[in-house]
């Protein structure tokens, strides 16, 4: 009897495990989610905080999405800035 529960188990977890690596997503993918997550200031975000951002981290966060905010700025501006001299060219 033990045989057959153990079997029947067996081939529960093994479904069930098949089915968590059918989410389709790389390592790519997993890494560009972990490197935003990280800009957006998720990695401050303890238990006791949970789901906001812990305010010992408030000041970090800020500065961290004003700098991200001026880098994409800059590169927008480098972008536009490149699209005009090639239609005036």
């Amino acid at each position: 009897m033990k045989k057959i529960v153990f079997a029947a188990l067996s081939v529960v977890i093994l479904a069930a495990s098949s089915s968590a690596f059918a989410e389709g997503k790389t390592r790519a993918q997993v890494y560009q989610e972990l490197i935003e997550a990280q800009q957006n200031g998720l990695d401050f975000i303890t238990d006791s905080s949970y789901p906001d951002v812990n305010p010992v981290f408030a000041q970090q966060v800020k500065h961290q999405k004003e700098a991200l905010a001026a880098k994409a700025a800059a590169a927008n501006h480098v972008a536009s800035g490149s699209a005009a001299t090639g239609a005036v060219n």
